[in-house]
């Protein structure tokens, strides 16, 4: 089966289970493996957003989809020459990637019979469950099962680390300028870290927020996880929030690889967070999790 991926996350699924000889084709951010985007055809771009501020790329997207325009460019005649059997894409963020019906209106421009996937989990059991049906549409559904049951064994021994614990109140940025709150899955992530979420939307899209509201929750912590960002890009924004929530301990997190893409390392993002929450209550493992993928701020570090 010829495989493109029009996710990040898709793509980790599909290394995941085993298929990554199966993949054609994959979009401009396709970083994880780092050998995807370098090996496969690359079927989709975007403006490179390097050099830009938060506040600067919050008033591009505002403005692209005030006018009805994309912020993702398919190049469908690639796309065709793939002659893909599957394409595994989105319905869920017009800012995340491009929406199934762009890519299905192109299918049937150019003839290509390929079939369409869009995966939209909106909590972590969503997400496990999103595996599976992937599975299933390449014809792996026992590696799916194994992956999915390897996944649950990982969160169930965090979940064994922090019984009984306190749990203190967590509130997740997913923005800095202006400020989002957590959304979707990203609650869930805090609740199987141990953490109790807050200034949260469990379920549902993210929304812009201010910081009077945020501080108004009374976090224990905040996570600075900024979509589009790995650990560096979220450690120099995380400064400016320590800055405007003092007394509040912030931390950040390697946001594109463990928290906001919906694919197999979200159970990372769940060890990472529970090593911020409940440091003495690791099992192996954890330590090099927090290591590589968290960092405390502050506002003059």
């Amino acid at each position: 089966m010829r495989l493109v991926s029009l996710l990040p996350s898709a793509t980790e699924i599909v290394y995941a289970l085993g298929l990554g000889d199966d993949l054609v084709g994959v979009t401009f951010e396709c970083d994880e493996p780092a050998s995807a985007r370098a090996e496969k055809t690359v079927v989709v771009g975007g403006r490179d957003t390097r050099g830009m501020t938060p506040g600067d790329i919050d008033s591009y997207v505002r403005a692209q989809l005030a006018a009805g325009g994309d912020l993702y460019t398919l190049h469908a005649d690639a796309l065709s020459a793939l002659q893909p059997d599957l394409i595994l894409t989105q319905d869920l963020c017009r800012v995340c990637a491009l929406p199934s019906g762009h890519v299905e209106d192109a299918l049937g421009y150019l003839g290509c019979r390929a079939d369409v996937l869009s995966l939209d989990p909106h909590s972590l059991d969503e997400v496990l469950e999103s595996f599976l049906a992937v599975g299933q549409r390449t014809g792996v559904p026992d590696r799916a099962a194994q992956l999915v049951a390897g996944l649950r064994a990982r969160l169930a021994r965090v979940a064994g680390a922090v019984a009984g614990r306190s749990r203190p109140r967590v509130a997740v940025v997913e923005w800095v300028d202006p400020p989002f709150t957590a959304g979707h899955w990203v609650p869930d992530l805090v609740r199987a870290a141990g953490g109790e979420p807050v200034a949260a939307r469990p379920g549902e899209p993210s929304v812009q927020t201010s910081w009077p509201a945020i501080a108004a929750a009374a976090p224990e912590y905040v996570v600075v996880s900024p979509c589009g960002y790995h650990l560096p890009g979220a450690a120099e924004q995380a400064r400016s929030v320590a800055a405007v929530l003092p007394g509040v301990p912030v931390w950040a997190i390697d946001a594109d690889g463990i928290v906001v893409r919906p694919g197999p390392r979200l159970v990372d993002g769940v060890e990472a967070i529970a090593s911020i929450l409940h440091p003495d209550a690791q099992p192996a493992g954890w330590p090099a999790v927090r290591s590589a993928a968290v960092q405390r701020v502050t506002a003059a570090s």
